[in-house]
């Protein structure tokens, strides 16, 4: 399959530069987005051109908010790749190269992306006290003298969420699951409202339905000044049963592994809601808004309200055939240079998926309130807190992956599987850059692990686990990580993060390989009705 290779650097090329351009750093590869439609019944059939349509608006408003005027952009540029390039990014600067600008005349992209006016400072906006100022759903504007304000994205997207309010209603109308028609329905008034909770709870506690979609303003990873505001997303999803049955399993184990967390009492003190908790599989066949922006998602675990979490529990979504996707194309040929041809064998889909899976699970590990007064972990650590969030998700992820293997109760492979394809997992992130919450989690655990001596760099630039260091490793950095989220200490996790979070110049050396090599950084989707194969 061909490979999409478009680059970026510092400045940015000029279009006359761009056929030079295509041996950058950032490089995709077109993956279909398909399934058996064969398990839906007629009527999930036909709500598909509805769900298509509605999904499709989230990608308009998360060009609003990450950019600006998408069409302005698009005519401004003839040079066809950086064009595909900008669709890839919603935007002219390189996600998974520190969001770089790639443009002449395009200036560093601001923290606060369009959410935020540009020239806004953070004081300018603290001193104002308004009751919104850590609005989940809200953009923030100047009026025509210059006064900052916040609008509801219920008002200030409104022409747009009426539209794809009406498609979702129109799914629901057709729908046969009670359930599902019922979350439908919700989330159509949600979107109109800003009250997304009874949606959430009504999403949570879909059981038994095949057909599934994610949509609207959900996480917070483009609201770098703050982590305070959502950008709009969606999936739609067709739910693998089969997969999903032999996951059940591993929810009922979540009071027992909180309790065994390698950190003291204090910080493992709540419970996790082991009830609500969902663990299941499927094919993703539409991607769009900021789920679909440079690295795309291959696992989902919501709502992230921790309230929400905390009373309810959460549904894991792993997305397998977007996760085969990237294991195939990208993941072995990875191994295949960088870990040690010894320790290959043990690079496993199996293993992959179950990392992945893992992740998603220990985000409901760990503590949610601080421990000192400071309120919630979230607010306490603010713009810090979706960095530290997924390296805590990955490395008790992995920390669950060990108990649960030590206890015979994950059954399948041998526990170097599962660590030897998270070295290569390592190397697979690290590239989406310091710009990413993962890419900068990545660069945490891969620093840390290399201190506590976990893995070893042969002669020959190949990387073997030491399975005993990595046990070790494991404990310490899960154990640093729930400190520091429990005791809200924002400027911990900083001082970590300008010591540990960065990639070296060895390591970039060896990245600079699989660059060399041709082997892209991810994913871009060849998706929609027609990929299904149904023709409206």
């Amino acid at each position: 399959m061909a490979i999409l290779l478009i680059g970026a650097c510092s400045e940015g090329p000029s279009e006359e530069s761009a056929a030079e351009y295509t041996e950058g750093l950032s490089t995709y590869i077109p993956v279909k987005l398909t399934t058996d439609l064969s398990q839906l019944t007629d009527s999930e059939k036909q709500m598909l051109p509805h769900l298509f349509a509605a999904a499709d608006v989230m990608n308009e408003l998360f060009w609003i908010q990450a950019y600006g005027d998408k069409e302005q952009l698009m005519s401004s540029i003839s040079n066809p790749q950086l064009r595909d390039f900008a669709r890839i990014n919603y935007g002219p600067w390189d996600r998974l190269n520190n969001d770089a600008p790639f443009l002449d005349n395009v200036k560093a992209k601001p923290a606060g992306s369009n959410i935020y006016p540009a020239d806004m400072t953070k004081a300018e906006f603290e001193k104002l006290g308004m009751a919104d100022e850590k609005g989940q759903y809200s953009m923030v504007r100047r009026d025509e003298v210059g006064k900052i304000y916040t609008i509801p994205y219920n008002e200030f997207f409104r022409p747009q969420l009426e539209k794809v309010s009406g498609h979702l209603m129109q799914a629901a109308e057709i729908c046969e699951d009670t359930e599902l028609k019922n979350y439908l329905e919700l989330r159509a008034k949600a979107l109109l409202s800003n009250e997304y909770t009874t949606s959430d709870v009504a999403w949570i506690n879909m059981k038994n339905n095949t057909l599934d979609i994610i949509i609207g303003p959900t996480e917070n990873y483009e609201d770098k000044l703050y982590n305070y505001r959502t950008a709009y997303e969606a999936y739609i999803l067709v739910k693998d049963k089969n997969w999903s049955k032999k996951l059940e399993k591993y929810a009922s184990y979540l009071p027992e592994l909180q309790a065994n967390l390698p950190v003291t009492k204090k910080y493992k003190a709540e419970t996790p809601n082991s009830d609500g908790a969902q663990l299941n599989a499927y094919d993703v066949i539409y991607y769009a808004g900021d789920c679909n922006a440079g690295s795309k998602t291959i696992a989902v675990n919501l709502p992230n309200d921790e309230q929400l979490q905390l009373e309810y529990g959460t549904r894991r979504s792993q997305l397998k055939n977007a996760m085969k996707a990237k294991f195939d194309n990208i993941l072995l040929p990875i191994s295949d240079i960088l870990i040690a041809q010894d320790q290959r064998k043990h690079i496993t889909f199996n293993a992959f998926f179950s990392n992945t899976m893992f992740h998603e699970v220990a985000h409901g590990l760990g503590i949610k309130q601080t421990i000192n007064g400071k309120g919630m972990v979230r607010e306490a650590l603010g713009e810090e807190f979706s960095a530290l969030e997924e390296g805590k998700a990955d490395i008790l992820g992995l920390y669950m992956v060990t108990q649960l293997k030590e206890q015979e109760i994950l059954e399948e492979g041998e526990l170097m599987d599962y660590y030897v394809t998270f070295l290569a997992g390592i190397f697979r992130s690290v590239r989406f850059g310091a710009s990413s919450a993962h890419g900068k989690a990545n660069m945490l655990r891969f620093n840390y692990f290399n201190q506590q001596e976990a893995f070893t760099r042969n002669d020959n630039g190949t990387y073997a686990v030491n399975i005993d260091n990595m046990k070790i490793a494991i404990a310490g950095l899960s154990d640093l990580i729930l400190r520091l989220q429990g005791d809200g200490d924002k400027e911990g996790v900083i001082t970590l993060m300008q010591k540990d979070g960065s990639v070296t110049p060895a390591l970039q050396e060896d990245l600079d390989k699989l660059s060399t090599a041709g082997i892209p950084v991810d994913v871009v989707f060849e998706q929609g009705l027609d990929v299904l194969g149904l023709v409206q």
